[in-house]
């Protein structure tokens, strides 16, 4: 018998979508369709009203396919703002004409602080998204669109390195505490009102396997305190592993959903026409990254240039049981050579799934466990950890 108290919610991580984007869901259709509430981080603005954007097949019609499989986008990321404005103003308009709540980004710093609200079965969920990237210029303020934000610092330690102009011996990142202390009230007022609260951060090392930022923990567990029950986190492009703090389940990266970016890759034809901005340059960012990463994208995923160990990923499972989580489980997911994202089992790739979710998990120095349900992967707190 089916338990009216019990729903599944599922989470993705970065989207981007362009030519042929229906090809491109199909791989975690089924799931989300089989899902009661489905979340997922749109990594880039959609609009007709920016010359950067031509070439990029990012048209918000282009977005059609989320249309009846995903009920809230976060939007609050460092690309917010690559098509100024206009771009944060027309996919906002898409997403509203269309249904679909979002939360993370606005026409001003207050209503991109507002969360996304939705209720399943007498359970109230509201949704958090916040950018911990950067740059500033996609902050929103007090009468600027952009996202909602919580800042950080760096700093850079040379210890006793004899290398000026050389990487620093350590690198330092706390949150600055203006900005920390207003997403713990957006919190801790939204627990009011809800029965979980959902923290949606866009943050992390980008193409780094492992490696997580010290501010990363201080954010989650800060959020945790304020009364969150689950963080989500977007951006570094590669899984990362995923951390229990008082019972609530961080997801330090859910790497990518589902993911077009041939205009990434080092062969991409942008054209003697490709434009930029004094915010986004196409060309000159695919050129940059391979430098500043460390890794050349595989020819054989021409839509696809991402670290190669980005091919393993996942979806954010969690049963919501009586308004409490109940059970935190990964469906395992795999980007094949054509760039499209597939929930996988075990027999056709899930195990290597697993076992990189562990390794990273274990290397990163992070508490969580894993086990099989099925083709499931259970997350649970590592006992005497």
């Amino acid at each position: 018998m089916e338990n009216k108290n019990e729903f599944v919610l599922l989470a993705l991580g970065d989207i981007i979508l362009g030519e042929d984007s229906p090809k491109f869901m199909e791989g975690v259709r089924p799931a989300l369709k089989e899902a009661d509430i489905r979340i997922g981080q749109l990594e880039v603005p959609y609009t007709t009203r920016c010359e950067v954007m031509e070439g990029l097949y990012r048209e918000p019609w282009r977005l059609e396919p989320l249309a009846d499989c995903m009920d809230i986008l976060t939007l609050a990321g460092n690309h917010l703002y690559d098509a100024k404005e206009e771009g944060i103003e027309d996919t906002l308009g898409w997403l509203d004409a269309n249904g679909l709540l979002h939360a993370g980004a606005g026409n001003n710093l207050q209503e991109a602080r507002k969360p996304a609200l939705i209720e399943k079965n007498g359970c109230r969920i509201g949704v958090l998204n916040y950018n911990c990237t950067g740059p500033k210029v996609t902050y929103a303020g007090e009468d600027k669109a952009g996202c909602a934000y919580v800042k950080i610092i760096t700093k850079y330690e040379l210890g006793d390195v004899a290398n000026p102009g050389g990487p620093p011996e350590k690198i330092y990142t706390f949150p600055d505490l203006e900005s920390l202390e207003w997403m713990k009230a957006d919190v801790s007022g939204l627990k009011k009102e809800c029965d979980l609260v959902i923290v949606y951060f866009h943050k992390g090392i980008v193409h780094k396997p492992v490696q997580l930022a010290d501010y990363e923990a201080v954010v989650s567990h800060a959020a945790i305190d304020a009364g969150a029950d689950l963080i989500l986190s977007s951006h570094a492009h590669i899984l990362h592993g995923i951390e229990f703090y008082k019972g609530k389940a961080i997801f330090h990266g859910l790497g990518n959903g589902v993911a077009w970016v041939p205009s990434l890759g080092p062969d991409y034809e942008f054209g003697k026409a490709a434009k930029k901005n004094d915010v986004f340059d196409p060309k000159g960012w695919a050129e940059k990254r391979i430098e500043r990463f460390g890794f050349v994208p595989d020819p054989d995923y021409p839509t696809y240039p991402f670290h190669p160990e980005a091919v393993n990923t996942i979806l954010a499972k969690c049963i919501i049981r009586d308004k409490k989580i109940a059970e935190v489980r990964c469906m395992p997911a795999i980007v094949g050579r054509d760039g499209v994202t597939r929930i996988v089992k075990k027999g056709s790739g899930a195990e290597d799934v697993f076992r990189y979710l562990d390794d990273i998990t274990q290397k990163a120095g992070l508490n969580a466990s894993y086990r099989w349900d099925d083709n499931e992967i259970i997350a649970e707190e590592r006992e005497g950890f």
